[in-house]
């Protein structure tokens, strides 16, 4: 009886067995790979750093060296945020107020580099508002949009169409003017009328301007960096969203052929690689010098580094297509 009591505190008080050597690496090394998985996933598939800096396309400052000319001409922004300047840090960071003229702290590359330094007898006006669609446009191109004299030139610049897809994010059945989640045979009678929609806006805007002018119409962006996921986890998915966006897209540039007044300003391209797969250096949009998020907190407004970026592409179309500049 007492050898059995004997062996039974002997058994109590024995310490516990250690792990081998052999099972501590294998358990060192799965906690190694879950936190480097971990890491990846959140680097690559959640953060969306903004950086720092300037953004965009270089700008050819020789372009502005010289006065273009000395007609009167008006910078008229019409459209939606984008151009009204939603997301930027402060109001004359919005990529229409950098083209008529350098804020104070303009980065030194920039500096001396706007419309108004080449075009000494500038005036602007900007109708756009920020969440309206290309048939809000419409209708305000024609109530809104003064006759101007003949003396003065126009240079347009537009965003249109944005909204029209992204609205009204799901959270209604889609229909035309806010189609986020249509199917791509729902929504080609509204991309129609979209079409017929923006010639009527160009031919409207094209009649103001007795003395002529120029329309530097953009192309729509793509938050998704051309996956067509959903750019955030609060949106529903959209599985034709992707092929919606790319009709809009495909109508601006054929109808922007069809008048000589027009010129397509490339957002879409400029942005790529710089929406929500901004980190994920795998793909063929990764922009190795610059892999940072563009887009405002609203996933659908640039934020301050992108206006900066549309003020470049839009400086760079003008200078390179305008027929105001005296060419060789």
């Amino acid at each position: 009886m007492t050898s059995t009591v004997s062996d039974q505190d002997d058994s109590v008080n024995r310490p516990a067995a250690k792990p081998s050597k052999g099972k501590l690496k294998r358990t060192l090394l799965v906690s190694l790979v879950l936190i480097i998985v971990a890491i990846f996933y959140v680097e690559c598939f959640l953060r969306r750093p903004m950086g720092s800096g300037p953004a965009g396309p270089i700008v050819n400052r020789q372009n502005f060296e010289k006065t273009w000319s000395n007609r009167q001409v008006v910078l008229l922004g019409i459209g939606d945020s984008v151009t009204r300047g939603l997301g930027a840090k402060t109001a004359n960071h919005s990529y229409f107020e950098r083209l008529a003229q350098n804020p104070g702290d303009e980065w030194p590359e920039l500096q001396g580099i706007s419309l108004s330094q080449v075009l000494p007898n500038l005036t602007k006006l900007n109708i756009a508002v920020s969440g309206t669609t290309s048939i809000e446009h419409l209708e305000a191109i024609k109530s809104k949009l003064p006759s101007f004299s003949a003396e003065q030139f126009g240079i347009v610049v537009m965003t249109t169409g944005g909204n029209d897809i992204i609205h009204s994010y799901g959270r209604m059945p889609p229909k035309e003017g806010a189609m986020y989640g249509a199917t791509a045979e729902q929504a080609e009678p509204w991309i129609s009328n979209f079409a017929n929609r923006l010639d009527e806006m160009l031919i409207e805007i094209k009649g103001r301007f007795p003395g002529g002018c120029e329309i530097y119409l953009a192309d729509i962006y793509d938050p998704t960096d051309g996956v067509g996921d959903a750019p955030s986890v609060y949106l529903p998915t959209w599985k034709d969203g992707i092929k919606i966006h790319a009709r809009y897209n495909e109508q601006i540039r054929q109808v922007a052929g069809r008048h000589p007044e027009v010129r397509l300003v490339p957002l879409h391209a400029t942005f790529l690689g710089h929406g929500s797969h901004c980190r994920q250096f795998w793909r063929s949009t990764f922009d190795w010098d610059d892999p940072y998020y563009w887009y405002y907190e609203n996933i659908e407004d640039p934020n301050d580094r992108g206006y900066d970026a549309i003020r470049r592409v839009f400086l760079n179309t003008i200078a390179s297509q305008s027929g105001l500049i005296a060419r060789p």
